[in-house]
C-alpha cells in the first residue's frame, strides 16, 4: 500500500514521465485551468493549517489572509496565503508565507513558502488538497523558523508566555 503523501509524488512524477498534467491536460491553457481548481481546492485547507499555527504559537492574535488566483511575477498564476500577527509586524519580517504557483516555465504548479522551497502540487480533488495538509503545516513550520532567525524567538508570542 503506497501511502498517501507518497501519492502525490507518484502523481508529479507520472506528470513528467507522460508529459502531462492530471489525466489528460497538456496544454499550457489546460493546465492553467486544472490550476484554477487546484487553487480552489486548496484554500479550505491552508487556511485551516495557519489557524491552527496562529492559534498553537500566536495564541490567536494573527490574521490568515488569502489572494485567490492572482498573476505571479514570472507570468505565471499564484495563490498566496499568509499569516501575519503583531509581533511579526513590529519586527519588520515578512508572515508567514503559503504559496501554490504555475511559474510560466513550470511543467506543472509547485507549493512554496516565503522562505522554502518547492513542493509538487498534484492536486485533483477534495481527497487529494485534504491529503496536502501534513505538508503545508512542514511549510508553514520551515518559514515559522526561517523567520524567527530573520528576527528572534520573541515574535513567537507562545514562546513569551513560557509555553
Amino acid at each position: 500500500m503506497t501511502l498517501i503523501h507518497h501519492r502525490a509524488l507518484l502523481r508529479h512524477f507520472a506528470d513528467l514521465r507522460d508529459g502531462n498534467h492530471g489525466d489528460d491536460a497538456v496544454t499550457r491553457q489546460q493546465k492553467e485551468k486544472l490550476f484554477a481548481t487546484t487553487a480552489a481546492l486548496l484554500d479550505p485547507v491552508v487556511r485551516r493549517v495557519l489557524a491552527e499555527l496562529d492559534a498553537d504559537l500566536m495564541l490567536g492574535s494573527g490574521v490568515v489572509r488569502g489572494t485567490g488566483l492572482v498573476g505571479s511575477p514570472d507570468g505565471g498564476s499564484q495563490a498566496v496565503w499568509t499569516l501575519s500577527w503583531p509581533e511579526q509586524t513590529e519586527a519588520g519580517v515578512a508572515p508567514v508565507v503559503i504559496r501554490a504557483h504555475y511559474g510560466r516555465g513550470f511543467h506543472h504548479p509547485h507549493l512554496s513558502g516565503g522562505t522554502v522551497g518547492e513542493w509538487p502540487l498534484n492536486v485533483f480533488d477534495e481527497e487529494q488538497a485534504e491529503a496536502e495538509a501534513p505538508t503545508l503545516r512542514a511549510i508553514a513550520a520551515a518559514d515559522l523558523h526561517n523567520l524567527v532567525f530573520q528576527a528572534d524567538y520573541r515574535i513567537v508570542r507562545a514562546t513569551m508566555a513560557g509555553r
